[in-house]
């Protein structure tokens, strides 16, 4: 039973996407599908993509996108570095201290901080881990956005990412296989990980709301030239095994793995960093 449980974890969360990592590799990058995609998108005659021309567009898809993942991970850093602030405050020994703490509604935060400490630092490790799996293979592999390419106007060659990938060295000064704003969106799976630590129903809500984040960033480029589909597929799929490889050394596959409580389930807690439990343990039965 276990081995069972262990098999579908791993084929789920690994096994799943790697086909799809396959998929994508023989569809978009061993054809020309990326390419006639793009062709639509294109005007040959005034040899622009349109949308790219359009300055609302390119605020609401360059600039203002970025909000939501950026919030997100400002917040988990705040709350990482405040989780550590209440275990260091003895309100026992400093009573005026603790009473201004209670007044000003700053104890009950710093005490969610340090109970969800390990939450907070989750987030920052897999928001860091992923931009830095995505800038690794934008540097490594050296690939130039369509709209700086020959094919649509450009002066660069069009290369596809496996022809330029070095390990151990910058590949050139392309950086955009796989795509950047797709992987701010997609970085919000993170969150998917900490719900299901939780073990909350609404866990996979959660998870498509951070796949449809992604694929609205990346499309919105894809309109405006900056990128091809594939680039969004790669970007979901790094970002998606950046975050289960971090979440796993935090959490666990056990508790990864348990299933969603259902209404009527109660949440159980596990035991957190930083915090204390306020009854002493019960004595082992004589039975």
């Amino acid at each position: 039973m276990l081995t069972s449980s262990r098999n579908h974890f791993y084929w789920m969360n690994f096994g799943i996407p790697l086909a799809c990592a396959a998929l994508v590799f023989l569809m978009f990058d061993m054809t020309r599908i990326d390419i006639a995609f793009s062709n639509l998108l294109f005007d040959p005659v005034a040899q622009i993509f349109p949308l790219d021309k359009v300055h609302f567009f390119e605020k609401l898809t360059h600039k203002w996108a970025r909000i939501i993942p950026n919030w997100t991970a400002e917040i988990a850093l705040i709350g990482a570095m405040l989780s550590f602030v209440w275990p260091l405050i003895n309100t026992s020994k400093h009573p005026r201290l603790g009473g201004f703490l209670e007044r000003s509604k700053a104890a009950p935060v710093l005490r969610f901080a340090n109970e969800h400490r390990r939450d907070f630092l989750f987030v920052v490790f897999a928001f860091a881990i992923c931009t830095g799996v995505i800038h690794f293979l934008k540097a490594h592999t050296s690939v130039y956005c369509p709209i700086e390419t020959t094919l649509y106007g450009g002066k660069l060659p069009h290369v596809e990412w496996y022809n330029n990938f070095q390990l151990f060295r910058e590949a050139g000064d392309g950086r955009c296989w796989p795509g950047g704003h797709a992987s701010g969106g997609f970085t919000m799976l993170a969150l998917y990980f900490v719900a299901r630590r939780y073990r909350w129903r609404y866990s996979k809500a959660l998870m498509y709301g951070a796949l449809l984040l992604g694929f609205v960033y990346g499309t919105t480029r894809v309109l405006q030239g900056w990128h091809y589909m594939s680039h969004t597929f790669w970007a979901g799929i790094f970002v998606w095994l950046a975050c289960l490889l971090t979440a796993l050394p935090f959490y666990g596959r056990a508790l990864l793995e348990m299933p969603v409580l259902q209404k009527a389930e109660a949440p159980t807690a596990e035991p957190l960093i930083g915090s204390q439990s306020s009854k002493p343990d019960a004595p082992p039965s004589c039975s």
